[in-house]
């Protein structure tokens, strides 16, 4: 049986220890004094410095790069508590990595999200709390309770807050973009929550990474375009996206946005001499320095996750942070 903790301690690894302070201050309660390192092998070392036995621990950790390694430091922290005796242990995973090997696309593939699920609950977490899985049928690859917090609503309070957003509105000019037929419910939902029109570029991959686009599902033309995705990676969809929507559509314009940066390889080169005027990103990876160019504009998620980890320590539905 869990145990429910008597107070709230909150535990943050390298991969995003500035959202893990943001949601620390919302909250009001101070991060814990842990070391978290490497041995000069390589080896993570984990060294919690004050008690937190009997306590409700919530471990904040992004599965972003380097992938393995933060795996690797979440796993160590969630097993050094458990030894520690805290009451209850939530991995908060604002991203969660290896989400897109959900499945066995080849013969022989592995199924690697499964597989850190059942890691990160054999490690000793009772709880994951994180937002916008790849899948939303990856929370039943846990035995733990998930709670799975979604990043359209905090994209769309931060975009009514821009004036080109209001004024486009306004004027019935601004036009909701699906990126692909399979994010077209993540699509429709910010279309439902601006009060816009839906298009979707329409497109085949001829080969991994590669993209040509077909034709443009719904009229683009002298239109603001917003593109909406839960992740860009590479960056090659979303850019040949936009660059359609000009170029075929007749757009006036293209804007993006997702939860999860991720971007990888060349995505900051395609970014900057995309079409794109501004991509919005949740912070749930925190980015370097160097792939923090002006386009890109960051939307915090300490408020939302600080809500989330406040109902679970009260034991109150997390449901209603939904909208």
């Amino acid at each position: 049986m869990i145990t429910h903790g008597n107070k709230i301690k909150l535990i943050a690894g390298n991969a995003c220890p500035k959202l893990a302070l943001e949601i620390s201050q919302k909250l009001r309660t101070p991060l814990c004094d842990v070391e978290v390192g490497t041995f000069s092998d390589g080896e993570i070392s984990v060294q919690i410095k004050e008690s937190v036995r009997g306590n409700d621990v919530f471990v904040i950790q992004s599965t972003s790069h380097p992938v393995n390694n933060n795996i690797m430091e979440l796993l160590v922290m969630i097993d050094a508590l458990r030894r520690a005796s805290a009451g209850r242990i939530t991995a908060v995973i604002p991203y969660y990595g290896y989400a897109r090997q959900d499945r066995k696309a080849q013969a022989r593939d592995p199924i690697t999200a499964k597989l850190i699920a059942d890691i990160v609950t054999t490690a000793g977490a009772d709880r994951v709390l994180t937002m916008d899985l790849h899948s939303p049928q990856l929370q039943g690859f846990f035995d733990i309770p998930v709670d799975h917090l979604l990043g359209i609503p905090v994209l769309a309070n931060a975009l009514l807050k821009e004036p080109f957003i209001q004024k486009a509105i306004k004027e019935e000019d601004l036009m909701i973009v699906s990126p692909d037929v399979g994010s077209a419910n993540r699509a429709r939902v910010m279309a439902s929550k601006l009060g816009c029109n839906l298009a979707i570029v329409d497109k085949r991959r001829p080969k991994a990474n590669q993209m040509e686009v077909m034709h443009i599902v719904g009229d683009v033309k002298g239109k603001h375009c917003l593109i909406v995705d839960d992740m860009i990676d590479t960056a090659g969809t979303i850019c040949q996206g936009a660059k359609a929507l000009i170029e075929i559509g007749g757009a006036k314009d293209v804007y993006a946005c997702c939860t999860h940066p991720v971007l990888s390889g060349p995505a900051v080169d395609r970014l900057n001499n995309s079409v794109i005027e501004k991509l919005f990103v949740l912070d749930t990876i925190q980015l370097p320095i160097e792939k923090c160019i002006p386009k890109i504009v960051p939307v915090s998620v300490a408020e939302i996750f600080g809500d989330a980890i406040k109902r679970i320590f009260d034991d109150r539905p997390v449901s209603e942070l939904y909208e």
